[in-house]
């Protein structure tokens, strides 16, 4: 059953409508939705689904198995809408624009401390990435400062889309080791922070990275013989 993403056409589209295709004990799966589902580093958006007569928490978010459909998942036992049921759908949006900050973020920390990236998390308040850089040690101060300068002066945020091949013939724009873009489909999503960076990606960034707000560099961390990992939050 294929989900059409409306995440993906607008990142800011706090509630949709939509209609039930399926629901059982796995959860709701719909003919589209506005609910991020979990990948990449970031987590599955949270929020409720509502109809006439009834309401259930969507409590995660995730990829059904056959990778086209989109798991609304709710708690065991729940009463849920029957298929063909129009419903609508609601996003926690302040912890959704947290994550869409954060995730942004973490793509302007990778203009700023060189290297491939083996890892990375995005939380609501805070992030790491851990790059790979061969032993080089890092200046927790300066990765701060020169993050914070890229933020404060802002720069537009979009995406583009290019086909598996081109991908496949500019390698640099894969900075991630360990998530590689899904291919296969004929085209792959990447995000542009202009000039900033240009990187494939799938999930839910800020249209500025003025949005993201002061950060601060919480910890630089040794993984290993190369790996160092650096953590960010919010600042209060």
């Amino acid at each position: 059953m294929l989900t059409r993403e409306l995440f993906r056409e607008d990142a800011y589209l706090r509630e949709a409508q939509s209609e039930v295709l399926a629901a059982d004990e796995r959860g709701i799966i719909l003919a589209a939705t506005n609910f991020y589902a979990m990948g990449g580093g970031q987590p599955g958006d949270t929020g409720s689904v509502e109809w006439a007569g009834g309401a259930v928490r969507v409590t995660d978010t995730r990829r059904g198995g056959d990778g086209s459909s989109i798991v609304h998942c709710a708690a065991p036992g729940a009463a849920l809408p029957a298929p063909g049921t129009l419903v609508r759908l609601v996003i926690d949006w302040e912890r959704r624009y947290r994550l869409m900050r954060m995730h942004t973020c973490l793509h302007v920390l990778t203009a700023v401390v060189p290297g491939p990236v083996n890892g990375g998390s995005v939380r609501e308040d805070s992030g790491r990435l851990d790059f790979d850089l061969q032993g080089e040690r890092l200046d927790k101060a300066d990765i701060e400062a020169r993050l914070n300068g890229l933020i404060r002066a802002g720069a537009a945020v979009s995406t583009e889309w290019v086909t598996d091949q081109a991908l496949g013939e500019s390698p640099e724009l894969v900075k991630t080791m360990s998530v590689k873009p899904p291919v296969g489909t004929g085209r792959v999503r990447l995000l542009r922070i202009d000039g900033i960076d240009l990187q494939a990606c799938g999930g839910t960034h800020v249209a500025d990275i003025a949005e993201i707000g002061a950060v601060s560099v919480t910890k630089i961390e040794s993984k290993g013989r190369q790996n160092r990992r650096v953590s960010v939050a919010f600042r209060p």
